[in-house]
């Protein structure tokens, strides 16, 4: 299995940390598969530094889509996207 590293801005973190977000929605520009783990380290784009904060998460499932199949890049860009988990 692969580790792959990523930033998580600070409140996306502490979401995380507290068992409130176990989702993620990434730009595929790097390759994932179910059983990779995921570092993710805590960035905080404002000051463009990382605190040292890490999790490690493992990959359970992927799903790859390409939303402008669905929505314009204009809808997409006034809109935006919800991320629901469901129970």
């Amino acid at each position: 299995m692969t580790e792959i590293k990523k930033k998580v801005w600070p409140e996306y973190f502490q979401m995380i940390l507290n068992g409130k977000k176990n989702v993620e929605i990434r730009l595929a520009d790097f390759e994932i598969k179910e059983g990779d783990t995921l570092i993710l380290e805590e960035f905080d784009p404002e000051t463009n530094t990382y605190s040292g904060r890490k999790l490690k998460k493992t990959a359970k499932s992927i799903i790859k889509f390409n939303p402008t199949r669905m929505y314009s890049p204009e809808e997409i860009k006034k809109l935006g996207f919800y991320i629901i988990e469901m129970k």
